[in-house]
C-alpha cells in the first residue's frame, strides 16, 4: 500500500481507480468496496445537482454503482480517467431520470386532459342529433296543423291512435289517415328512402 506522510501520521494514498476497475473487471469483490468507498460520494453528490431530490439522489447513485460494477470491463483509459468515466455513468443516468420523469408526467398530464375531453364520438353524435332535431322541426312545421298534432300526439308523447283519436275527438281512421299523410311528407321532407 502506498502511503503519504501526513501532519499528525501517515495517511492512505488514495487508490487508483483504473487499476481498481481492472480488478474489478474480473469480478474482484474487494477492488469494488475501494471504489464503492472512493467515488459514492462525488457521484452521489453530482446525482443531488441533477435531481434535487434525496431519495431519487440515493437510487440512482445505487444504479451507476451498479453499473460501475457490471461493466468495469468497458472502462478504456485512453477515453479519460477512471473517476470521470464514473462521473459521465452517473450524469448520464441522472439526466435519463429527468427525462423519464418528463416524460411520465407529461403522459399523465395528457391522460387526464383526455379523461376531461370527451371522445370525439360524442361530440359527433351530440352535433349530429341536434341537427338532426332541428331538421325534424323544420319538416313539421311544413305539416298541417292536423298532422302535426297527431304526429307529436302519437310520436313525442307516445299515445296510441286510439288514444290520439279520443283526445282529439275525430274517429279512428281519420286519425290514421293524417299520421300516414305526415308521415310521408315528414319523409319527403327529411330526405328519407322510402
Amino acid at each position: 500500500m502506498n502511503e503519504v506522510v501526513h501532519i499528525g501520521g501517515i495517511a492512505p494514498a488514495p487508490p487508483d481507480l483504473q487499476e481498481l476497475l481492472g480488478k474489478v473487471a474480473r469480478g474482484d469483490r474487494d477492488a469494488f468496496g475501494l471504489i464503492y468507498d472512493a467515488v459514492c460520494g462525488p457521484v452521489l453528490g453530482l446525482v443531488r445537482a441533477v435531481l434535487r431530490d434525496p431519495a431519487q439522489s440515493e437510487e440512482v447513485t445505487q444504479e451507476v454503482l451498479i453499473q460501475v460494477w457490471r461493466g468495469a470491463a468497458r472502462f478504456q483509459a485512453s477515453r479519460g480517467s477512471a473517476m470521470t468515466w464514473v462521473l459521465t455513468l452517473a450524469h448520464r443516468r441522472a439526466v435519463d431520470r429527468v427525462r423519464s420523469a418528463q416524460a411520465s408526467s407529461d403522459r399523465e398530464r395528457k391522460a387526464a386532459m383526455l379523461e376531461q375531453t370527451p371522445a370525439y364520438d360524442e361530440v359527433t353524435e351530440e352535433v349530429e342529433s341536434r341537427l338532426e332535431r332541428e331538421q325534424v322541426r323544420r319538416c313539421l312545421r311544413t305539416l298541417t296543423e292536423l298532422q302535426r298534432q297527431s304526429v307529436t300526439l302519437a310520436y313525442y308523447r307516445g299515445l296510441a291512435y286510439r288514444e290520439v283519436a279520443e283526445l282529439l275527438a275525430v274517429p279512428l281512421g281519420t286519425v290514421k289517415t293524417r299520421l300516414r299523410d305526415g308521415l310521408i311528407r315528414l319523409r319527403d321532407c327529411l330526405g328519407v328512402g322510402a
